[in-house]
């Protein structure tokens, strides 16, 4: 069953609703659905409205999403490479990029579709990873309880890496069947398409159900959160003054 995160949304003061990865057979459960222009991210608005976006080996908008998120290969290898290094500047050498794509796989589908979109409870089973959208303090928040059941500091719950946008959706982690997040957002071809001060924190169903499950006894409760929550609504407050002289 899917957790509830409404908590940790609301404690966490996070407006913008949580965008689910699933991986499914069939796509009526979630419609409507629309067509983004070229970046996924373009639907970042329609994710808030309700509406989904649809993936496929044959439908999809952008070039690096369908070879991420499906695996196609929209050119061949050669071409692709010499439009990441001389295109758009992302690695230093077609040697360099060669060996990063090796090195990195893209996500392996268990069904003929791919959904991005608002949570939907019946569908749980089919959910791989929730994003959520977030200001700076907001990633803090759920960093420290991404982190909160780890003791070890050679397996971090947390890591980042280089790579598109919708690769951190899903590719980019090793395992998602067990505890992790990505802090995404950080490709400069989508930014274009968030609000400036928002980052994305993607994490794995388990993650999902560990973050959703913080308690009280926690840091969310505690004096911390409490203050910084305090000291951002005086600066709000004082900057609306200075606004309205």
């Amino acid at each position: 069953m899917q957790p509830n995160a409404k908590n940790i949304l609301q404690i966490a003061g996070i407006t913008a609703a949580p965008v689910g990865f699933y991986d499914v057979p069939d796509i009526k459960p979630f419609e409507p659905f629309i067509s983004p222009k070229h970046c996924f991210f373009s639907a970042y608005a329609n994710w808030q409205q309700g509406e989904s976006i649809l993936v496929s080996r044959e439908k999809f908008s952008c070039m690096g999403a369908g070879y991420w998120i499906c695996g196609a290969e929209p050119m061949p290898r050669d071409e692709y490479v010499n439009f990441l290094v001389n295109k758009e500047g992302l690695k230093s050498s077609p040697k360099i990029m060669n060996r990063w794509l090796d090195n990195q796989k893209p996500y392996k589908q268990c069904h003929p579709f791919i959904v991005i979109g608002p949570l939907k409870q019946d569908q749980y089973d089919y959910l791989r990873t929730v994003t959520f959208f977030v200001n700076p303090d907001q990633l803090s928040f759920l960093m420290i309880g991404a982190e909160y059941h780890n003791a070890t500091i050679e397996n971090q719950q947390v890591f980042t890496k280089f790579g598109s946008g919708c690769s951190m959706l899903a590719a980019l982690f090793e395992d998602l069947d067990i505890p992790k997040a990505i802090i995404g957002a950080t490709d400069i071809a989508m930014r274009q398409y968030l609000p400036h001060d928002i980052l994305a924190f993607t994490v794995t169903k388990p993650m999902f159900h560990q973050l959703c499950e913080l308690d009280e006894n926690s840091f969310i409760c505690k004096p911390f959160w409490k203050r910084l929550k305090k000291a951002r609504q005086r600066k709000h407050s004082r900057n609306s003054q200075l606004l309205g002289k």
